[in-house]
């Protein structure tokens, strides 16, 4: 089996998502590996061991049509998820298995008197930037459609008072865990009190899942609050690991992301092979 943590994968899988997606359906295979520099079967053998479907498989998972199954099919789990008391039930947020947020006061204070911690990562969908406070995981982006230095300008401004500090391997642990090395690490929600129950909610949104902002409203009590609802998802801090990109429009529409729709919509495609090879193994070498 392919080691999914090598940075050399990671990169791979990475250049190949984004030829996927702005190749769309009419890219062959031998043209796809021959971006690569690798033969046809020396590519679809890294890509479906990686991924865990082939790369025609996958870039039906990119389509609008797929989102609108999903949402069709699936956006419901997250109120009967919030019903039974789950958070998060697939794999990926098993890896997560206790969150804390900041008081109100603490937010208030812009982060004073926190040292946020920062490194840069591999991740299967391009450089992404970890933060942490003591706490945990508190800030999580992705540069593949953005400058590294905008993104940690980004996220590090979302917390003006903190003291923030490079040291990428105080955060290794965590990082590996956050994109699959399969340790737990702990979240730190820093953010207004609406905003977290947003956040909150969207935790309990399985991988391979998605939901409309009018249902991640009526969840957390205020269904006319649809744009406020919008407005927190959109100010996630952990991207991914809060997963605001499995919040989708009514009509089955990506809507925004922070980091790049091709982000988004890889996400949603990794995730969607990921749960449908889970569930059948079987599945996930098919063409």
């Amino acid at each position: 089996m392919t080691d999914q943590s090598s940075p050399y994968h990671y990169r791979v899988i990475a250049r190949a998502l984004a030829e996927i997606d702005a190749g769309g359906p009419s890219l062959t295979l031998d043209g796809l590996a021959g971006r690569m520099g690798m033969s046809p079967a020396h590519f679809q053998r890294i890509f479906s061991q990686w991924v865990g479907v082939s790369p025609k498989r996958y870039q039906q998972y990119l389509t609008l049509d797929h989102a609108r199954r999903l949402l069709a099919e699936r956006h419901s789990v997250l109120e009967t998820s919030h019903a039974t008391g789950l958070s998060g039930g697939g794999r990926l947020h098993d890896l997560f298995l206790r969150w804390e947020a900041m008081t109100p006061g603490e937010f208030a204070r812009a982060g004073a008197g926190l040292t946020i911690r920062y490194g840069w990562f591999d991740s299967p969908f391009g450089p992404a930037l970890v933060m942490a406070t003591d706490r945990g995981i508190c800030g999580v982006g992705f540069a593949a459609e953005q400058g590294e230095a905008q993104v940690l300008a980004d996220l590090s401004a979302r917390w003006p008072g903190a003291r923030v500090l490079e040291d990428a391997p105080a955060l290794r642990v965590w990082a590996d865990a956050a994109f699959g090395g399969g340790t737990q690490a702990p979240l730190h929600l820093i953010g207004a009190p609406f905003q977290i129950k947003v956040w909150e909610a969207l935790l309990a949104v399985p991988s391979g899942h998605v939901t409309t902002y009018s249902d991640l409203a009526r969840v957390i009590g205020h269904p006319a609050a649809v744009r406020a609802v919008g407005t927190a998802v959109g100010r996630n801090p952990i991207s991914f690991l809060i997963p605001c990109h499995r919040a989708l429009r009514k009509s089955g529409g990506l809507g925004g992301y922070h980091w790049g729709l091709p982000v988004k919509r890889a996400m949603l495609a990794w995730e969607s092979a990921r749960s449908e090879t889970e569930a059948d193994p079987h599945t996930a070498p098919a063409a």
